[in-house]
């Protein structure tokens, strides 16, 4: 027989490990309980898309949870059932107080204490439904960094020996040494990456465990393996909540407590003989040879296919939950919620081991981190090496060597390199970003739900990592550039040139670092700073149009860019003292209308007209970017999280 049915031998007496329901809580009761009562949860939602006003402009509510208590103790593990958008993610979300924008209305309670907000983070370990870790760690790695970021006032040696417990516990000692792996390479299967999600939250000692859909994505075995797995973290006196879409049949004995969803109400919630009996006695028998959770999530599902079958099927619904609502199961959930409150014996809120370095620490050990986990990329070192070598190579081909010729575009090529330096390097600085930085900030959203660290602080990790391989692309693309074109050829100048070039690409990943923050798709940021780049050499770099003959707001506009001060800068750094020639010949005023110039002097005048007396200002400003635009960085990411927290 593939699965038991409603006659089946099943007892309340003991579960097939051979205890009560509950065990673990000893002789002087449970170590810990977990109870919810009257949990609702409603949001406002506007009626049709943006493009379509009139429906845009009216919102209407919708209730995602309705009045769901349940209580559960220490030594059980309880599966969250139901259809999908029935509520299960949104119930973990709310007995672990990350609850977004909307109404929330109803308590939860630990060890009959009533949770207040600040607490939520501290009591409930949380294991979302996909796993975000770094690519380029190891197993240990990857725990040994999570466990200094939480533990750090711990001994090394303490810490290592952490690791290696909650690794022997969740079965990953013989993977210790492997790479994660992601999409672009092979590393641990998906089975041993959820066990390393799980063993990064088993760090800190929590007693109560939520995990999100934990077998998703996962074959029928590993995803029995991983529920097996848990119901023996539940025997440890821990509490354990899992939401799950459709576990097997031989699943039905592992879970203490099942809870079954639909419509944000809770249709069920007790032990699984009792699940069996109560669906029986309703007048819905498992049927022989079918799977009991399968089939009590059709029974209590909705059915949208058409009208007729919506109503059918809801009012279904609403009677098998007012029937649970008169049920024992329901009034002995109730009154285990008040005795809690009452006891006195219960020890305090168990808060998970909390023992987190200082700020500075904290930014010490991510920075370690970033550096580890990018220096094993060989393909994303070369190319944020070479890509800007790569620019210049096609730049030589194209120009060869600059001449002082009037007449042979002496003054048009130069300008040409100085507008390409300053115009194609912000996009070298972008693509970096884009590629690397995202897989970063989806780990610091979660991190910093559990109280590791805050979001910034991984942003100024990776700020730190990037600047010697920012340095080192720029000294490389500087020095073939300059010296093989022919630039103005002292090494002062050289030194100046490099100094500028660098802030731009500085500000291009700086730039898309702000937008990151703000911006959770990459494609859209990658337009924004693309957009942002080019207005700002239209606007400032002087090349494309005199500053001079621009309207007035453009020419206020343009102190606002970078490029403003790099050009000028640059045109001053290699023109300055230039002689040219016409035609070969040292010109003369008035011997030909196209020789306008005969040093660079004049040109600079011409073009910045003070230029000369700027030229230590221009650098103070241009620099100034660079701080600022790190500040803009931090608080995009502090945006971020008021952001994430009323989604």
């Amino acid at each position: 027989m593939d699965g038991p049915r409603g006659s089946q031998v099943w007892t309340e007496e003991t579960d097939v490990r051979g205890r009560r329901p509950g065990a673990g809580e000893g002789a002087e009761g449970p170590r810990c309980c977990v109870s919810a009562r009257g949990l609702s949860y409603t949001v406002s939602e506007r009626v049709g898309p943006w493009w379509n006003l009139p429906s845009y402009h009216h919102k209407r509510t919708r209730q995602i949870l309705k009045d769901v208590s349940f209580y559960i103790e220490s030594g059980q593990l309880m599966g969250i059932l139901g259809n999908s958008g029935s509520g299960k993610t949104t119930l973990l979300d709310a007995i672990s107080g990350r609850i977004g924008k909307g109404t929330f209305l109803g308590d939860v309670y630990v060890n009959g204490q009533k949770l207040k907000k600040k607490l939520f983070q501290d009591c409930f370990s949380y294991v979302l439904q996909t796993d975000t870790l770094l690519s380029y760690l190891t197993v240990q790695e990857t725990l040994t960094y999570t466990a200094l970021l939480a533990l750090q006032k711990h001994s090394s040696d303490a810490i290592r020996k952490k690791v290696d417990s909650v690794m022997a516990e969740l079965s990953l000692s013989h993977v210790a040494n492997h790479l994660i792996g992601g999409r672009v390479f092979n590393g641990i299967s998906g089975g041993e990456r959820r066990r390393v999600s799980i063993a990064a939250q088993l760090l800190q000692d929590p007693k109560i465990i939520l995990l999100d859909e934990p077998t998703t994505g996962l074959d029928s075995m590993t995803a029995n393996h991983i529920v097996i797995l848990l119901s023996e973290l539940a025997r440890k006196d821990r509490i354990v909540i899992i939401s799950i879409h459709q576990p097997r049949s031989e699943l039905f004995k592992v879970f203490d407590k099942i809870a079954i969803m639909s419509c944000g109400e809770l249709i069920f919630c007790g032990g699984s003989q009792e699940m069996i009996d109560f669906y029986t006695n309703c007048g819905y028998p498992c049927p022989e040879q079918s799977n009991p959770f399968d089939f009590y999530v059709d029974v209590t599902s909705v059915d949208t296919r058409n009208k007729e079958r919506e109503i059918e099927t809801y009012s279904r619904v609403q009677t098998i939950v007012s029937i649970y609502r008169d049920s024992e199961q329901f009034l002995s959930t109730l009154e285990d919620t008040e005795r809690a409150k009452r006891r006195k014996d219960l020890p305090l809120i168990p808060f998970k081991n909390q023992d987190p370095p200082s700020v500075i620490s904290k930014l010490c050990v991510l920075l370690r981190r970033t550096i580890r986990n990018l220096s094993r990329n060989r393909t994303g070192i070369i190319m944020r090496l070479s890509q800007n070598l790569i620019f210049a190579i096609f730049l030589v081909f194209f120009l060869t060597r600059l001449k002082n010729d009037i007449q042979k575009g002496a003054v048009q090529d130069r300008m040409g390199v100085i507008y390409q330096c300053v115009g194609a390097t912000p996009y070298t600085g972008m693509l970096n970003a884009v590629v690397l930085f995202p897989a970063l900030r989806a780990i610091s959203d979660q991190e910093s739900k559990d109280g590791l660290y805050q979001r910034w602080q991984m942003l100024l990790a990776y700020i730190l990592h990037i600047l010697p391989f920012s340095i080192l692309s720029v000294a490389i693309f500087s020095i073939f550039i300059y010296w093989t074109v022919g630039l103005h050829p002292e090494a002062a100048r050289f030194a100046c040139f490099f100094a500028v070039v660098l802030v731009p690409h500085l500000v291009g990943e700086l730039l898309t670092l702000v937008l990151l923050g703000v911006v959770q798709n990459p494609n859209i940021v990658n337009s924004g700073v693309a957009l942002i780049n080019v207005a700002g050499i239209l606007v400032g770099s002087g090349i494309l149009r005199s500053l001079e003959e621009m309207p007035q707001a453009f020419q206020l506009l343009s102190y606002l860019t970078y490029q403003k001060y790099s050009c000028e800068i640059l045109v001053i750094n290699e023109f300055y003292d230039l002689d040219f020639t016409c035609d070969g010949r040292n010109h003369t005023a008035g011997s030909s209308s196209l020789c306008v110039f005969s040093k660079g002097n004049q040109f600079i005048e011409k073009s910045y007209p003070g230029g000369l007396s700027r030229f230590t200002f221009d650098f103070v400003m241009l620099y100034a970017f660079l701080p600022t635009l790190v500040i803009l960085g931090i608080i995009s990411f502090k945006l971020r999280d008021i952001i994430i927290h009323r989604q």
